[in-house]
């Protein structure tokens, strides 16, 4: 067994040695203690974490419920593969983000360990229902790291890499973006030439989406856009997929950010903070689909485990009971307001937006052209660590900083994230 070394250095030094170099670590800083929105490192630096595990973290850092629930299955079974025997904290998740998502009509979820798994289980039922191969996706989404997941994602640095050939019967089309002259008009045409040009609805089995997209740069899809979707899917047969990995569990101000659009999804792929930084995710929807492929189709070893869905059970409780979903959307005000204040002052933030408590600046060289300029963008990152607090970029281009800050956080800390922003965006500067 190694030696553990005590400090920053001496276990960055470790990491170095013993991680290849294609598991990137945004910030070169080993945690050793976190609680709520707040972290120490090893050293014993105080951050505010407004990264959250890139989105895991929506409670924060060990909240007492998913703690105290952990703690209670660990006394009774940690795991046992829902393939050979079921267990309480399964079954009563699945009831309950069936009745969350469904609103009280029939569906069903089942579940896996990571959000690629989610995805790519997506795919296989919405095949099975369907019987039919292809299907589309965004650019500009992120789908996982999977051979399918990398496949679907839509954008290729850092994730495609010299990884292929990768799966077939894959096609991408234009994502809404009014900053890049995207309208939701011009993505629905688009949507209808590849019909045209490329592959025929008849051939699709499913369209997967991020209501608002997660590592393509926190762009939100407007309403009337997922509504059009959604006809457009139902005119064709074609099975909508949700993909709300990022954007699920109060991170825009409601459970699902579908839910800001009032449509009614055929499939929904949830993970990251579904249990509060334990591995689990699913897919939940409407029962005829989930249903479509046969015994031994679904399920995965670690999938379910016993101690993640009883953390999941913490987290609805939490949002039940704690009134999670209103402290987002003020979250999501005041944040919204404050990188209002610094794109005014500042010419290097071209656009802030996003959804509820998701939202992000876009960092450009200059307003006129918007040309991406992620040095920059890397240069406020780093000096925004030194300030003491920890985001992360975004973005096809990587010129997007994203604020995934945790329900919990007080205004107190809020407000003194925006303190050190302004203060890392002028040492930014040229």
């Amino acid at each position: 067994m190694l030696d553990t070394p005590e400090t920053t250095a001496k276990l960055i030094e470790a990491r170095q040695r013993h991680v290849p170099r294609g598991v990137l670590t945004a910030h070169p800083v080993v945690l050793d203690r976190a609680q709520g929105a707040e972290a120490w490192d090893v050293d014993g630096r105080r951050y505010l974490d407004f990264v959250g595990g890139i989105g895991v973290l929506n409670l924060g850092h060990n909240h007492p419920r998913v703690v105290q629930a952990v703690q209670a299955q660990l006394g009774r079974i940690t795991h046992a593969a829902f393939q050979v025997a079921a267990y309480p904290p399964y079954v009563a998740l699945a009831e309950r983000l069936s009745r969350l998502v469904g609103g009280g009509a029939d569906y069903k979820a089942a579940f896996f360990t990571s959000g690629a798994e989610a995805v790519e289980n997506a795919v296989k039922i919405a095949r099975a229902h369907t019987n039919r191969p292809a299907v589309i996706a965004f650019r500009g989404g992120f789908h996982g790291r999977t051979l399918l997941g990398t496949t679907l994602t839509g954008m290729s640095a850092p994730y495609r890499q010299n990884f292929g050939p990768f799966a077939p019967e894959v096609f991408h089309t234009p994502f809404p973006n009014p900053y890049r002259g995207v309208a939701d008009a011009d993505a629905l045409a688009a949507l209808d030439e590849l019909f045209a040009t490329e592959v025929a609805p008849d051939r699709v089995a499913a369209i997967l989406i991020e209501p608002v997209q997660g590592d393509g740069g926190f762009l939100p899809a407007s309403p009337d856009f997922l509504r059009a979707l959604q006809q457009t899917a139902q005119s064709h047969g074609i099975v909508l997929i949700l993909d709300e990995i990022q954007s699920g569990f109060g991170r825009t101000g409601r459970l699902f950010a579908f839910e800001h659009a009032d449509i009614a999804p055929d499939l929904v792929t949830v993970a990251k903070s579904l249990a509060g930084g334990l591995p689990l995710s699913g897919v939940v929807g409407r029962a005829e689909i989930m249903d479509a492929p046969l015994p031994g189709g679904l399920g995965g070893t670690y999938g379910g485990n016993a101690l993640a869905c009883a953390a999941a059970l913490g987290v609805l409780d939490a949002f039940e009971q704690d009134g999670l979903l209103q402290r987002a959307e003020a979250l999501g005000a005041r944040l919204r307001a404050g990188l209002e204040r610094l794109q005014q002052r500042h010419p290097s933030i071209g656009d802030v937006r996003g959804l509820g408590f998701m939202l992000a600046i876009e960092i450009v060289a200059d307003r006129s052209s918007r040309r991406p300029d992620a040095d920059r963008a890397q240069r406020i990152i780093d000096a925004a660590r030194e300030e003491g607090l920890l985001v992360i970029k975004c973005g096809v281009h990587r010129n997007v900083i994203r604020f995934l800050a945790p329900l919990v956080t007080t205004d107190a800390q809020l407000d003194e994230g925006l303190g050190q922003l302004e203060r890392a965006l002028a040492r930014a500067a040229p």
